[in-house]
C-alpha cells in the first residue's frame, strides 16, 4: 500500500528555514510557550516554598511587612560598601534559616541585580557623568570633542568614584531585590495582603490587588493554550503579515475577554451578596515567637542603620 503522508511532514526544517525572517516561526511559539510555563512553574515553586518550616514562614505576615518596609529603607540609606556587605550577609543567614535553596534565590538576584544595578548604569561610571581620579583610558582626542552643546573630556575612561557609585547601585539592588525575594518566597498572596493592612490600606484597594493577581493566571493559561493551539495548525512559518495579523488579533481577543471576565465576576459578587463594602479577616494576636523575631528583626536593622 502506498504511502500517504504528505512529504512536508516527513521533512524535518532546517533552522534557517524555521526561523524565517518577518514570520511567525513554529521557533518562536516554543519560546512563548517556555516562556508562559517557566511563570507557571515558578509560581508554583514560591507556593512550595512558603509551606517549608523555616523562620520566615513561621512570622506572622504584619511582622514581614515591617521587615520589608525596613530593610528597604536601610538599604537605601547606606553610604558604604561595608555596610551593604553586613547587610548582603545577614540576608543570607536568613534566607538559610528559612530553608530556602540558595543557588535557586541567588541566580534570579545576581541576573536581575547584574542587568539592572550593573549592565544598564555601567556608563555612569565614566568621567563623562562623574569626573574623579582616572583609573585608566578608554579613548583619547586631540582636542575635547562637543556633542550637542556639551562639552566631553579629552580622555574619557572609567573613574574611581564613578565605580564606586556603581559597586553602590548594584549592592544596593541585590540587596533590596533579596529582602522582597525573601518576604514573597516564604508568604502566600493571601497572607501579604492581611499583612498591608498594618499600613492602614483601603480594604478595596487590598480587594483589588488580589482580583488582579488572581487574573494574572488567567491570563498566562490563556496565553499558553493560544500558543499551543497555533502550534498545533501550523506546519512551518507564515508570513509576516498573516504573523502581526494574528498578534493584532489575540491582543483585541484579550481586551475583550477581559471586558467580559471583569463584568461577570462582577455580577456573581453581587449575586453573592456584594454591597460595595470588603471585610479581609485580622491576622489575629502576635504570639510569643512574633514578638520575639520581630524585635530581633527591630533591633538587627537599627543596627545596620547605625553602622
Amino acid at each position: 500500500m502506498k504511502e500517504r503522508i504528505p512529504r512536508f511532514l516527513l521533512e524535518r526544517p532546517s533552522p534557517g528555514q524555521e526561523a524565517r525572517r518577518g514570520g511567525l516561526s513554529l521557533l518562536l511559539l516554543d519560546k512563548a510557550i517556555a516562556h508562559v510555563s517557566e511563570f507557571i512553574r515558578t509560581t508554583y515553586i514560591q507556593w512550595d516554598m512558603a509551606s517549608r518550616r523555616g523562620l520566615f514562614q513561621r512570622l506572622d505576615p504584619r511582622i514581614k511587612t515591617l521587615f520589608l518596609l525596613l530593610f528597604v529603607v536601610a538599604v537605601s540609606l547606606k553610604k558604604t560598601l561595608f555596610s551593604e556587605l553586613v547587610l548582603a550577609a545577614f540576608l543570607m543567614i536568613l534566607v538559610i534559616l528559612s530553608r530556602l535553596p540558595l543557588f535557586q534565590f541567588y541566580r534570579r538576584i545576581f541576573i536581575l541585580g547584574g542587568l539592572f544595578g550593573f549592565l544598564i548604569p555601567l556608563p555612569s561610571a565614566l568621567n563623562i557623568f562623574i569626573p574623579g581620579d582616572l583609573l585608566f583610558t578608554l579613548a583619547e582626542f586631540s582636542k575635547p570633542p562637543a556633542i550637542a552643546g556639551y562639552s566631553l573630556p579629552q580622555t574619557i575612561g572609567p573613574t574611581r568614584e564613578g565605580l564606586f557609585g556603581l559597586l553602590m547601585l548594584t549592592s544596593r539592588v541585590a540587596n533590596s531585590l533579596s529582602v522582597t525575594f525573601l518576604v514573597l518566597y516564604t508568604t502566600p498572596f493571601p497572607e501579604i495582603i492581611r499583612g498591608l493592612r498594618v499600613f492602614r490600606l483601603p480594604e478595596m484597594a487590598l480587594i483589588v490587588m488580589t482580583l488582579t493577581y488572581q487574573y494574572v493566571f488567567l491570563f498566562v493559561n490563556t496565553v499558553r493554550d493560544m500558543c499551543l493551539a497555533k502550534k498545533a495548525r501550523t506546519a512551518g512559518s507564515e508570513r509576516g503579515e498573516a504573523a502581526r495579523s494574528w498578534a493584532a488579533g489575540r491582543m483585541a481577543f484579550f481586551f475583550i475577554r477581559s471586558q467580559v471576565r471583569f463584568e461577570d465576576v462582577y455580577k456573581a459578587m453581587v449575586a453573592r451578596g456584594f454591597s460595595g463594602t470588603v471585610r479581609i479577616a485580622s491576622p489575629g494576636r502576635l504570639l510569643p515567637f512574633d514578638v520575639f523575631w520581630g524585635s530581633f528583626l527591630l533591633g538587627a536593622g537599627i543596627l545596620i542603620l547605625l553602622l
